[in-house]
C-alpha cells in the first residue's frame, strides 16, 4: 500500500519477553499475533489504516479469525499516541453506528506496551509457502480481496 513502508509479524500484548510461536499458541502468554506496520503519514493516514485493517479481517468474533481460536488471535488495535488510541475508538462507534458488521465489533484496543518480531519462517508467509492449504484458503483471498477493493492506494510495481 502506498506509504506503507514495512509490515512485520510479531507478538504483542503479553506478559513475557522474547515468545516464540509455540509459546504464543498455547494461548497463556496474553499475546497476539501481530502485523507492526510503520508507514509514512504524508502518504497515507492512521485513518486509512484503520479503514483497511477492520475491511480484511472479522472484526466482531471474539478470540477467533476464522478457524483460529485463541487469545493469541484477537482483533486488537495495539496505539502508539492518544489520538491513535482516539481515531480507533471513534472508527469502531461508527462502524456500530452504520451496523456494517452484524454483530458488535468487540476489537480490543490497548496501548502498546512490547512488540517482538516473530520468527524468521513467518516473514513474507504467503509469498514463501503459496501452495499451503491455509495461504490458499484464508490468506489468498484476503489479500485478492485487499487488492480488488484498495487498488487505488496499492504501489506501483
Amino acid at each position: 500500500m502506498k506509504g506503507v513502508i514495512s509490515v512485520k509479524p510479531g507478538y504483542a500484548g503479553g506478559t513475557i519477553k522474547n515468545p516464540g510461536y509455540k509459546e504464543v499458541c498455547t494461548g497463556r502468554t496474553g499475546h497476539a499475533e501481530v502485523a507492526r506496520v510503520v508507514f509514512d503519514e504524508t502518504q497515507v493516514s492512521f485513518a486509512e489504516l484503520l479503514e483497511v485493517f477492520f475491511f480484511i479481517h472479522d472484526p466482531t468474533t471474539l478470540n477467533r479469525q476464522g478457524g483460529d481460536v485463541g487469545t493469541q488471535y484477537r482483533s486488537v488495535v495495539f496505539y502508539h499516541s492518544e489520538e491513535q488510541k482516539e481515531l480507533t475508538e471513534m472508527y469502531i462507534m461508527r462502524l456500530n453506528n452504520e451496523e456494517v458488521w452484524e454483530n458488535p465489533i468487540v476489537t480490543e484496543v490497548s496501548p502498546i506496551n512490547m512488540y517482538f518480531e516473530a520468527e524468521d519462517y513467518h516473514h513474507n508467509y504467503l509469498e514463501n509457502n503459496p501452495e499451503n492449504p491455509y495461504c490458499q484458503s484464508v490468506v489468498r483471498p484476503k489479500v485478492d480481496k485487499f487488492k480488488k477493493v484498495f487498488s487505488q492506494q496499492l504501489k506501483e510495481q
